[in-house]
């Protein structure tokens, strides 16, 4: 029959597009609930909010079950867990371990586990605690648990740079971004010499913006899967476009502010040029260098056609504002073809470009 021959790539694209869709509809359907209190310093106060949701839920009539608490606990957690009921912890070589069989067979509706970053011991049902939270969540068996900032390992080195501490146990950050809700909890610890309230600012901002992103993702993949295309998200994500000549100084401290005003992300790029003389490559090595001062995503591209490369990258990371260098100096040939500048502003279809004079 006419139109049934061909390479049938759209065809195939809808039919692979339908079947995402019904495995996400399916995994949501049987999946537990993950619910995550995130604090960005020790002694903000995530177990005690832990626990007292439990309880209010318990009260509610939920079937809420401990399942893993900290061995030191303070007055009042221990007056939010009284009436409680615990599935007691295996002992694996004098180490606690959630006793994921028996939950299994209990099955409660809601699981407690205070401390999500914990490393099991050899012999254990798995490495990992937030790998033992998995399989619960996939038995349908909801969990709310705990961690701090410090414990999730893309956020180590930042975490570094600002307190010097590196943290031996972690979970990934995609485990905590598939979290169905990250809550920030933001009770101010006990009161704290300048330094250190300097420091708790930065990782309250970063826990922010970590949870802002948990946000996005949840956002692009639930228009994903109702097959709505969108560039844009729920915060600032501003990419610096850097090149030996660009004031990068200027546009990554700029950048910056704008990201911490709004929760927002930073990322620098350089696409790489050919030909470059060793006084350009030096200027680039400043550039980048500055960026990662500037807590910057730092990314270096290859491509033929800059602009395109540009704008792919800003799609691809859901860029909402572009800043580039320009010289206002134009030359006869882009006063005809005009500029790649000119062919930026024109291509980004909804993305700010913001150019800064050189």
């Amino acid at each position: 029959m006419p139109g049934v021959e061909g390479d049938g790539s759209g065809g195939r694209r809808d039919a692979e597009a339908l079947l995402r869709e019904v495995e996400a509809a399916e995994r949501a359907r049987h999946r537990g609930q993950l619910k995550i209190f995130l604090g960005y310093a020790s002694g903000v106060g995530k177990s005690f909010r832990l626990f007292d949701e439990g309880r209010r839920r318990h009260e509610r009539g939920e079937d809420v079950v401990i399942a893993a608490m900290q061995p030191d606990i303070t007055p009042e957690i221990a007056r939010a867990t009284c009436e409680l009921p615990v599935v007691p912890s295996l002992d694996v070589g004098g180490v606690p371990v959630v006793d994921v069989p028996a939950l299994l067979v209990r099955r409660p509706q809601v699981c407690l586990i205070d401390g999500l970053a914990y490393a099991n011991p050899p012999g254990s049902r798995h490495a990992n605690r937030y790998e033992d939270v998995n399989e619960l969540l996939e038995a349908g068996i909801s969990v709310i648990t705990s961690i701090n900032l410090e414990y999730i390992a893309e956020q180590q080195d930042f975490v570094h740079s600002v307190t010097g501490k590196v943290s031996a146990h972690t979970v990934p950050e995609d485990f905590v971004a598939s979290a169905d809700e990250v809550v920030v909890v933001d009770a101010p610890p006990d009161a704290a010499a300048p330094d250190r309230a300097r420091q708790l600012s930065a990782l309250r901002q970063r826990a922010l913006l970590l949870t802002a992103d948990v946000v996005d993702r949840q956002l692009e993949q639930y228009l994903r899967l109702h097959g709505i295309d969108s560039s844009w998200g729920t915060q600032e994500r501003i990419l610096v476009c850097t090149t030996p000549r660009a004031n990068a100084a200027k546009m990554l401290a700029s950048g910056r502010r704008n990201a911490d005003r709004f929760h927002g992300e930073l990322f620098a790029i350089y696409v790489l040029q050919e030909h470059l003389t060793e006084e350009d490559r030096m200027a680039n090595e400043r550039n980048l260098t500055l960026a990662r001062a500037q807590h910057a995503q730092v990314d270096v591209l290859e491509g033929k056609d800059a602009v395109a490369t540009i704008l792919d990258y800003a799609r691809r990371h859901h860029i909402t504002q572009i800043f580039v260098g320009h010289n206002l100096r134009r030359n006869w040939r882009a006063r005809i073809a005009g500029t790649p500048l000119e062919r930026l502003i024109r291509d980004a279809e909804g993305i700010d470009v913001r150019v800064f004079p050189q």
